[in-house]
């Protein structure tokens, strides 16, 4: 499809006799009214665009859509709807209406630059002027909302061509190039030249692949990466000028890495000069892992495995590698990717303390797991969002797949920061299996484009680079890319508990594993019981209270808070500690990254690697001679919507009655069960989409990539343009299959934080920005389902115009968190 005649002629020739106004405005000031011009705005949007696109090697592509993103606040209807918005000009009447929301002033930058590079041509082709001009076109179109769609999901429409040719009346373009100032205008067309494609085409060509899906998802991976540099660009612009006070808060260099490192090692220094009393048994083995990622480190950039059985030491461990690769190759930041909200504080916790000193400047160490934060993206709130440019950076897979592949401009924002880094995937066999694919391109993406080492970090590794599908892409791991010289002896070495299958063909009853509950806890002094849904572990809890006193069984599920689930774990910690009976009932939240060491351990039966994780609970520190993890198929289970969870189960099963006795924690055992569970749901990966979502079976990889299910793609068969439909692919993605809505709740502190949030003002930003990340260890993240209960219940008050909520303290219980009835009538229905 030819775009080159798709701008329209001329608007109003009065505009056109209209004297240049070096006074055009782009922003005022709340508090005192203070201008900044649409020139201003522009050229310190170029500036930071071009630094942060310098990260994949097109500096004068940041600078363009920089320069270019806000050209149409040059019209008169701009400038009229911001003058009487802001009360720079008093409305008066018809003459001056509010034309708040009406006024397009990003689609005259798109269509400036399409209009400049479309028309370049190599061998008599224009394609690659059309794609290099489509790619910045579109970013600049799209810095509102979100990267709009290329072509309409049922192919009816080429939405790209229909953006670029918007009558000119509507954007402007005529007239604000007669009115824009000379120096914006002069140093947009020397950007926009032979060089810039040129600049262009070589960085895309990197990213051809054998595979149709894969060049075209990096290609448009790529627009997206440029499109996150103009968006930080343009929000640290906006929001510096808004609040000055923010820029004294902005890192200006890459970290100093020599310092945490020192810091690292001298902690680690203190660790081996314990006391000869106070090291444990597998203490030398701990120290060999992390002396092996030290080895390691200074190995060239790249996607690396660290395959270390729990109990490992693979915090400390991979922290040590990532320091010192960060210092070897200049990097900008390290980001711990980790499953769970629930052991990003305390892995937080464990780094602040060993890198982050009282003196030093800036934090060295941020934790972003933020649901409170809203949706909509209001002033506010892209002032209350991080942006990540921090050191050490320790978030949720939840908030990672969305900066890749989110809606909106809030997550994409902070896509260039993925670049240069250490990315440390904690648990990476917590993949959900309908986002293999997207992850596995993305990553390799990051690595080959964006100067980024990536390490999976498991006891059970996940066969990510041996997928049944591989031109849809799979990670590119050489095999001398495993950190640990021997993973199979090192289970071996840590081998601490035999895992003994009680499979039953009816099941056991709640009383029976009760009992079992209660004998091991007789016979061991200490118990762990791991259940699959929050149903089973209120019901084990209530009838193993009836047997014991409140200060020896405990409860734990993600509806209690963090801070709550955090005080739970210190006494549980201490009754151990001091030998003290204890059973514990939990749901799988206790199985990745919590330190805790219990004699005997029962696993509701789940996938191998769920299994090897509640093992990693069990004789922990190897204090015993022996130890047991017994595995139990509950009788009556409610997880038919719990599909993860089912199909490991039966691949466990699978590979139980293979192995029989033999060691079910091997690397060998690990892999064959996740060849079993790869094989079998090879089809979802890809991240499926139903006809009654898009009117035709399709995928996100497809919608991301060429697209080749769109009517339009099939008609033209031409794959030179960008065909992605990017906003179709983000309104239907989610990276968990219920998305949560986050709620502060009245316990302890949050109870303080409800009041002080709801006695702010608007605009006390950094009151607000504190309190809502104080208050991330007082909310819990709750389904749809239980939502509407509430909402019907009245039992959820919102916070001001954000999308922030608090919960009525009728509806959290001590023993059982939140709860969708008062507190009272709740635990009357489980007795």
């Amino acid at each position: 499809m030819d775009f080159t005649s798709s701008i329209n002629s001329p608007g109003d020739a009065s505009k056109s006799a209209k004297l240049r106004n070096p006074g055009y405005v782009a922003h005022v000031r709340h508090v005192d009214g203070a201008i900044q011009t649409v020139s201003e705005h522009l050229f310190e949007v170029a500036e930071i665009a071009k630094n942060l696109a310098a990260k994949i090697a097109v500096p004068e592509a940041g600078e363009l859509i920089g320069l270019l993103h806000d050209f149409g606040k040059y019209s008169e209807a701009f400038q009229t709807y911001i003058s009487t918005e802001t009360g720079l000009l008093a409305p008066d009447g018809d003459d001056q209406p509010n034309q708040k929301g009406k006024v397009d002033h990003s689609t005259a930058g798109a269509q400036w630059v399409w209009d400049a590079l479309s028309k370049f041509a190599r061998n008599g082709s224009h394609d690659e002027g059309k794609l290099c001009g489509q790619i910045l076109a579109l970013c600049i179109a799209s810095h509102h909302g979100g990267l709009i769609d290329n072509l309409s999901a049922d192919g009816e429409e080429h939405l790209f061509a229909k953006r670029i040719s918007k009558a000119d009346d509507k954007t402007h373009l005529t007239e604000c190039k007669q009115q824009a100032d000379s120096p914006v205008q002069e140093r947009a067309k020397a950007l926009a030249g032979k060089e810039l494609l040129i600049s262009m085409l070589t960085r895309l060509k990197t990213l051809d692949s054998a595979s149709d899906t894969i060049t075209h998802f990096n290609r448009g991976l790529w627009t997206r990466f440029l499109f996150s540099c103009l968006i930080d660009a343009d929000r640290i612009s906006s929001a510096d000028f808004e609040y000055v006070e923010n820029t004294a808060y902005r890192q200006r260099q890459k970290p100093d890495w020599t310092i945490a490192v020192e810091r690292l090692e001298q902690h680690l220094h203190q660790l081996s000069n314990k006391p000869v009393e106070q090291i444990g048994p597998i203490d030398h083995i701990r120290q060999a892992i992390s002396d092996a990622c030290h080895q390691r480190a200074s190995d060239a950039q790249g996607i690396y495995t660290l395959t270390v059985p729990t109990g490992g030491g693979k915090t400390l461990a991979s922290l040590r590698y990532a320091l010192h690769h960060a210092r070897q190759h200049q990097l900008e930041r390290i980001i711990y990717v980790i499953p769970y909200t629930s052991i990003i504080e305390q892995n937080a916790t464990a780094i602040r303390d060993i890198v982050e000193h009282e003196q030093d400047s800036f934090p060295w160490v941020l934790e972003h797991h933020s649901n409170l934060e809203p949706e909509e993206q209001t002033w506010h709130s892209k002032l209350a969002a991080e942006n990540w440019d921090v050191p050490i950076l320790l978030t949720t897979m939840v908030q990672f797949l969305e900066t890749l592949f989110g809606g909106g401009t809030r997550g994409v924002r902070r896509l260039h920061q993925l670049a240069n880094s250490v990315i440390i995937f904690d648990e990476i066999q917590t993949l959900p299996i309908r986002c293999t694919h997207l992850f596995c391109n993305a990553v390799n993406f990051l690595s080959q484009q964006a100067n980024t080492t990536a390490v999976l970090c498991t006891a059970t590794q996940p066969l990510l680079n041996k997928l049944k599908a591989p031109l849809k892409g799979q990670l590119e791991i050489p095999e001398q890319n495993e950190l640990m010289p021997d993973p199979l002896e090192l289970f071996k070495q840590l081998q601490r508990v035999t895992i003994q299958p009680q499979i039953r063909p009816e099941g056991w009853s709640e009383s029976e594993v009760a009992e079992l509950a209660l004998s091991e806890l007789r016979n061991k002094g200490n118990c762990l019981v791991i259940v699959n849904t929050k149903a089973w572990a209120q019901k084990l809890y209530q009838l193993c209270r009836t047997e014991l006193d409140d200060n020896t069984v405990f409860h734990l599920s993600t509806n209690l808070c963090s801070a709550h689930r955090q005080a739970r774990f210190a006494e549980m910690r201490q009754r151990l500690d001091d030998k003290q009976p204890m059973l514990c009932i939990s749901t799988q939240l206790i199985e990745a990254g919590v330190d805790i060491d219990f004699a005997s351990v029962i696993r509701f039966l789940a996938g191998l690697d769920s299994i090897a994780q509640a093992a990693g609970r069990c004789n922990r520190h190897g204090h015993l001679s022996e130890a047991t993890v017994h595995v139990v198929n509950p009788a009556q289970e409610s997880i038919n919507q719990l599909i993860d969870i089912k199909e490991g189960q039966k691949q466990a099963r699978r590979v139980l009655g293979e192995l029989g006795d033999g060691n079910l924690l091997c690397p060998e055992a690990i892999s064959r069960y996740f060849q079993y569970y790869f094989y079998d749901r090879a089809d979802e990966m890809d991240y499926r989409l139903p006809a009654a979502q898009l009117g035709q079976d399709d995928s996100l990889l497809n919608l991301l990539s060429h697209n080749p299910k769109n009517s339009i793609v099939r008609e033209s068969g031409r794959f030179e343009m960008l065909r992605q439909s990017f906003k179709t692919a983000t309104q239907h993605f989610k990276s968990i299959d219920a998305p949560t809505q986050a709620v502060i709740v009245p316990w302890g502190e949050g109870e303080q934080l409800i009041t002080e949030l709801c006695g702010l003002s608007r605009y006390e930003t950094a009151r607000y920005r504190n309190c809502l990340k104080r208050a991330q260890k007082y909310s819990v993240n709750v389904f749809p389902n239980d939502w509407q209960k509430l909402q019907q219940q009245q039992a959820i008050y919102p916070i001001g115009e954000e999308a922030v909520y608090y919960l009525d303290k009728r509806y959290y219980s001590d023993a059982f968190g939140l709860t969708t009835e008062a507190v009272n009538k709740a635990q009357a229905d489980i007795l």
